[in-house]
């Protein structure tokens, strides 16, 4: 018998390793892509988040110099105006997102 392996065998060995390989190797990711539903939950809490934090910061000074509910509303009603903003930042920055990969798209085209 001969010590060299079976040059047939070899290859539908490395073959068999290669297609396991393949099959095993990681699928690439996917740029980050957020759903309508996502987008919609992630500015509802920006204006929410706002309206919090200003409601707050106003109750907080209330407490402190004793004049509620003067500070109270006054804080609240900017951080609303600070949570809108924030939304419409939000969805400016998910509409340019959206306008580059429809521009990118149509150049593959």
């Amino acid at each position: 018998m001969s010590d060299e392996p079976d040059p047939e065998r070899m290859k539908a060995l490395e073959d068999r390793i290669a297609g396991m390989r393949k099959a095993q190797k990681p699928k690439p990711r996917i740029d980050e892509h957020y759903s309508a539903a996502s987008q919609g939950w992630r500015m509802v809490i920006e204006l929410v988040s706002g309206l919090g934090i200003g409601f707050g910061i106003g109750y907080g000074l209330d407490v402190l110099f004793g004049t509620l509910p003067i500070l109270l509303v006054l804080f609240t009603l900017l951080g609303f105006a600070a949570g809108v903003k924030t939304m419409l930042r939000t969805a400016q920055e998910f509409q340019e997102k959206r306008q580059a990969e429809d521009s990118a798209r149509d150049e593959g085209e």
